[in-house]
């Protein structure tokens, strides 16, 4: 694989930011506003946005983290022994506007697994999304609210975030396939 930086830790500090404002303005305030992050990159970028709404509105929102790997439809392809990374939320779902948070939105399986999900643990009023980045090629028909980057990219590339959280640094990069690895595949 070869890849190239479409994201600095820059900006995706200022995408963080600008999602932030973005919910707020939709919601009309923070009143019954939670987030909830997929697990695994979904909840430290949720802890952000919380923390960008905390410092410009000076309300610390609840937020959750969902884990959906038995909610998954492909999860018979992944794995014999799925990695269970837990859910945590602690708030009343019930009445309140969700935003799910995501690192990438691609085919839109994940997020209607979260959904469903999320249906298990209460009834929310509305849910949202914001997603650090669209990449495309969706098979659900799902769109993202919030979207820090939209990637032009093909169903081959892989896009992959780096969160200082879970990998130790900020940023997000295309990988492409090398050609010798493409033809001998």
């Amino acid at each position: 694989m070869s890849g190239r930086q479409i994201m600095t830790a820059e900006e995706i500090r200022r995408a963080t930011i600008r999602i932030s404002h973005e919910i707020v303005e939709k919601h009309a305030g923070t009143e019954g506003l939670a987030l909830v992050g997929i697990q695994r990159r979904g909840v430290p970028l949720a802890g952000r946005i919380a923390a960008a709404i905390a410092e410009h509105e000076g309300v610390l929102l609840p937020v959750g983290a969902l884990d959906i790997t038995f909610y998954r439809d492909d999860l018979s392809l992944i794995a014999q022994q799925p990695l269970v990374k837990g859910t945590d939320l602690p708030f009343d779902l019930n009445g309140a506007t969700i935003v799910l948070v995501d690192d990438v939105l691609y085919t839109g399986r994940t997020i209607r697994a979260a959904m469903d999900a999320l249906i298990d643990f209460g009834r929310p009023r509305a849910i949202r999304l914001a997603v650090l980045v669209d990449r495309g090629h969706r098979e659900l028909p799902i769109r993202a609210d919030h979207v820090g980057k939209n990637v032009p990219t093909s169903r081959e590339e892989l896009v992959r975030v780096h969160l200082a959280e879970t990998d130790g640094g900020d940023g997000v990069e295309i990988e492409r396939p090398t050609p010798a690895l493409a033809a001998a595949g």
